[in-house]
């Protein structure tokens, strides 16, 4: 019974060893996989945040209190109506990109060296997707700039049986679906940077059959060791 045991315990290990496959052939990988879906520049800042229909805005021009508007809701199809310019898509964009964009509309006809400065004043609930092998899988709202590690700690966490080597994230950009894969276990060793998770995307976590076997053994083992004693 002894040998049976250890035999046991010997292709667990190997199975552990083994390398599982999640990922399909149109999943980006490696450097391929930050071109795709790329960490933040620095550290991250609130002015990376994307404007999201819903959203409400406050919208200054310096010295100029009669275009200045607070509390400018951007509608459902993404676009914000400004005094004098009309309709501007506002969705997609930072704060600072929207400014820029205002700045030149004001400019082209209305004033000269307009001062525009947009800020969000309240943000409505954008949520990300976490599936697969974590602790509390679901749909989380997620507010300002988040990471591939913080969307994996609003989850709760991975299992034991988690493929940390094969955590991919799915994104829509331009309409089309695009996907990568990630090492966390390197993220967190510093070893790969932290890729930035938007509104919208669906992180998967893999199964790993070879960790599930192995744990399962593990489990077994105290069985083995009371059959032994008869």
């Amino acid at each position: 019974m002894f040998r049976a045991l250890m035999g046991l315990v010997l292709v667990g290990t190997t199975l552990a060893a083994c390398s599982d496959n999640n990922v399909g052939p149109n999943i980006h990988a490696g450097e391929a996989a930050y071109g795709a879906i790329p960490a933040p520049q620095g550290e991250p800042t609130v002015a990376d945040y994307r404007i999201g229909a819903l959203d409400t805005l406050d919208i200054s021009v310096f010295q100029e209190a009669d275009i200045s508007s607070r509390g400018v809701q951007v509608d459902a199809s993404g676009s914000i109506s400004m005094p004098l310019i009309g309709r501007v898509q506002a969705a997609g964009r930072t704060a600072p990109e929207l400014a820029d964009d205002l700045t030149k509309k004001l400019a082209a006809r209305f004033y000269v060296d307009p001062q525009v400065t947009v800020s969000i004043a309240s943000s409505v609930t954008q949520r990300i997707t976490v599936q697969g092998e974590v602790e509390e899988p679901g749909i989380f709202p997620i507010q300002g700039p988040t990471t591939l590690l913080d969307a994996i700690a609003l989850a709760k966490g991975e299992t034991e049986n988690a493929a940390t080597r094969q955590v991919i994230v799915v994104r829509y950009i331009d309409g089309k679906r695009t996907g990568a894969v990630f090492d966390m276990k390197g993220i967190r060793r510093g070893d790969f940077a932290d890729p930035a998770i938007l509104a919208r995307d669906v992180i998967i976590v893999g199964h790993s059959n070879n960790k599930q076997i192995w744990h399962d053994l593990l489990r077994a083992a105290p069985l083995f060791n009371v059959f032994a004693q008869f």
